[in-house]
């Protein structure tokens, strides 16, 4: 079985390319790229959005899109049953995200479920309150319909919440996010500015970067020099954008939006260190990608980050929602040279043990494994 190349269908709300794309789109490009790159097929379904073409194929992987944003998963349904079951696929990866797409009820194949996390109750943090009900409902129903799909889960938070759920250990598999080091590296100089702090990730309700700003206003009062660099977009920027110009910080604090690849590891390597202040995540990729450019991380100590930064080693973690403990711990480094010298050697040997051929290996590996469990049963 494991010599035979599988064909793969893959659902998915976003592509890589979609400006709202984020680490659940990083994580099935640099896995199922690999994948393709090693004989198999894959076909990626996701919504379609504005310039976007119906159907391309990106290293290896083709994309089909169709539908918008919102009412994706009921294209997912349709589209299956019209035509995806009619062409034969070996597999179908059903990436949870968000609104679930149930496929257990529609599908008779072998499903590999993938689950980066679960919003919860974080969700009436980022959402209206109608929409957030719909969405933290629809989570729920993920146990009793999904009871014998085979997961792969990103990071341990994530994975005793499925255990919790009372989903057998025996059918969760923990492949943590990696890191692309061709894209992120560090300045072997090891040079940077002491007086610049960033944020990398998202701008979402849920991420809370207005934390970090009410934090910045603090931190000015004891050092006036310090400048904030926010990298990434997102539906929240308007809001943060008048935080900083209601709290007069226009000159301190800079939005740089996306930034290419290969700006990537120059601009982290310059920042003393970034900061994470989300409600919660599955893993929390851009804290790894950030240590290995040599840069050490403050992060909420919440589902995800706790386990993508090691507390006291490769960054230190703060009581989400504690603006003064949020001050405290940046000042600890900003303050602390050398314990950012010994935070920065622990967060490059971090970075360097996560490695997505690894996880392109592991993944392929369960995948296999879920296929041969379905036909066992079936027989």
């Amino acid at each position: 079985m494991k010599d035979k190349n599988l064909n793969i269908l893959i659902f998915n709300w976003q592509d890589i390319t979609n400006p709202l794309a984020g680490g659940a789109e990083v994580h099935l490009h640099e896995v199922f790229e690999r994948i393709a790159a090693r004989g198999h097929h894959v076909t990626l379904f996701c919504h379609r959005y504005p310039g976007s073409a119906e159907e391309e194929v990106r290293n290896g992987i083709r994309i089909v899109r169709r539908g918008g944003r919102f009412l994706f998963n009921f294209h997912v349904f349709l589209e299956y049953l019209r035509r995806f079951r009619k062409e034969y696929y070996d597999v179908i990866i059903d990436d949870v995200n968000k609104i679930p797409f149930y496929t257990p009820l529609f599908v008779h194949k072998p499903i590999q479920g993938i689950t980066h996390h679960l919003f919860g109750k974080s969700i009436f943090l980022e959402a209206p309150w109608p929409l957030a009900l719909y969405v933290y409902l629809s989570e729920r129903l993920i146990k009793p319909i999904y009871k014998n799909v085979h997961f792969i889960i990103g990071s341990p938070s994530t994975y005793n919440e499925y255990c919790l759920w009372g989903f057998p250990e025996s059918k969760i598999a923990i492949i943590n996010y990696c890191v692309n080091h061709s894209i992120y590296y560090p300045d072997p100089t090891g040079e940077y500015n002491r007086n610049l702090i960033g944020y990398f990730g998202r701008l979402k309700k849920y991420k809370s970067v207005d934390h970090l700003i009410l934090a910045f206003v603090d931190l000015l009062k004891v050092n006036p020099d310090l400048r904030l660099q926010i990298i990434g977009d997102g539906d929240d920027r308007p809001r943060l954008e008048a935080l900083v110009k209601e709290k007069r910080l226009t000159e301190r604090v800079n939005f740089l939006g996306f930034i290419n690849e290969k700006e990537k590891a120059p601009t982290l390597q310059k920042m003393n260190l970034v900061v994470n202040t989300s409600s919660k995540e599955g893993w929390g990729l851009t804290v790894v990608e950030a240590n290995a450019c040599g840069t050490p991380v403050v992060a909420a100590n919440v589902q995800g980050l706790r386990d993508s930064v090691k507390h006291g080693e490769t960054g230190l973690l703060y009581e989400y929602g504690n603006i003064q403990d949020l001050v405290e711990k940046i000042r600890t480094i900003l303050d602390n040279p050398v314990l950012r010298q010994r935070l920065r050697e622990k967060a490059l040997e971090w970075a360097k043990s996560f490695n997505w051929e690894d996880a392109a290996d592991k993944t392929l590996e369960y995948i296999y494994r879920t296929i041969q469990d379905y036909h066992k049963r079936k027989h």
